[in-house]
């Protein structure tokens, strides 16, 4: 409903009402943020390392918000996606031939048949854990997701940096993962009580193997 103004009025939406709760909850206690660089034993950046803070104290606020992992080029986009438990995920395929994704991981297990543009429903991922994706059309297709019960989190770019801003002050257990990790990292107790941190980690990472696409006319859709 809009005022004469043209300003809308009314009662917020549930996911804008919880923005609203988090922001003014981080705002109000003096929020913190968390900078992490995380690189191999070697030094290397690792990209994609998901950076996941879970409070120590209480029960973080819950969302039920919308991420897009799009079939594109024969290949999903992003590799990695990070979301809070509840999140409805759009698989759009953007090629000119079809799709057919697929989950058998324990914490979400669905499968979307041979289809083309976007599918009417999105997956919702309501259980926290690491789920990985696979096209049974093209077996070269890899992704995966993490699904998480804070929404506290980040992933890593290209140069092994990842950042979480407005983190309300308090203690976190922060959570390292990798889908290619060759072990399982420590989780770290971090402290946002005082100020805001900077975080050095290490993490050993099994190289991507990129699989040489076969042409499109010859087997390759």
């Amino acid at each position: 409903m809009a005022d004469r103004a043209g300003h809308q009025t009314g009662r917020l939406t549930p996911r804008l009402a919880l923005a609203a709760l988090v922001l003014g909850w981080a705002c109000s206690a003096g929020a913190a943020s968390l900078t992490l660089r995380v690189r191999t034993p070697a030094g290397t950046p690792v990209e994609d390392a998901a950076v996941v803070l879970d409070p120590v104290n209480g029960t973080p606020p819950q969302s039920h918000g919308r991420a897009t992992i799009e079939q594109r080029d024969r290949d999903f986009v992003p590799y990695l996606t990070i979301v809070q438990k509840g999140t409805a995920v759009d698989f759009p395929n953007r090629d000119p031939f079809k799709h057919h994704v697929y989950s058998f991981s324990p914490a979400k297990v669905f499968e979307i048949k041979l289809y083309a543009g976007k599918p009417a429903n999105p997956v919702v991922f309501d259980q926290p854990g690491e789920v990985a994706l696979g096209c049974n059309i093209h077996d070269w297709m890899e992704a995966h997701v993490l699904v998480v019960d804070t929404p506290w989190f980040a992933k890593t770019g290209a140069d092994g940096v990842a950042r979480i801003d407005r983190v309300p002050p308090g203690a976190y257990r922060l959570r390292l993962w990798h889908p290619r990790q060759k072990g399982a990292a420590a989780d770290i107790e971090v402290d946002l009580r005082r100020a805001s941190r900077h975080l050095d980690l290490k993490l050993e990472v099994a190289p991507r193997v990129i699989v040489k696409k076969p042409p499109l006319d010859a087997g390759g859709y």
